[in-house]
């Protein structure tokens, strides 16, 4: 991948055109990074599909849900009273 400034992406525009068509561009802008990415006319202009949640999304957990589950297995740790390094 190739990371290059603004100011060098806006003298070169057509240079760092031709090299994303081979390779990622990353354009560095402050603290945001734009990655220049290729695309064929015929698939910019498909039709987008979107799928519906299958079953592993159904069985998935919430992010609290997880975050609890994380909390009470390290509670479950550290009340052994049990050093978990071997020194």
């Amino acid at each position: 991948m190739t990371v290059i400034s603004s100011k060098e992406f806006a003298v070169n525009q057509e240079k760092y055109f031709d090299m994303a068509m081979d390779e990622e561009v990353c354009v560095k802008r402050g603290e945001n990074l734009f990655y220049l990415m290729h695309r064929f006319a015929e698939e910019a202009n498909r039709e987008r599909v979107y799928y519906e949640p299958d079953e592993d999304f159904y069985r998935s957990i919430t992010i609290e849900e997880l975050r609890q589950s994380v909390h009470e297995h390290i509670h479950k740790l550290f009340s052994k009273n049990e050093c978990i390094y071997n020194a």
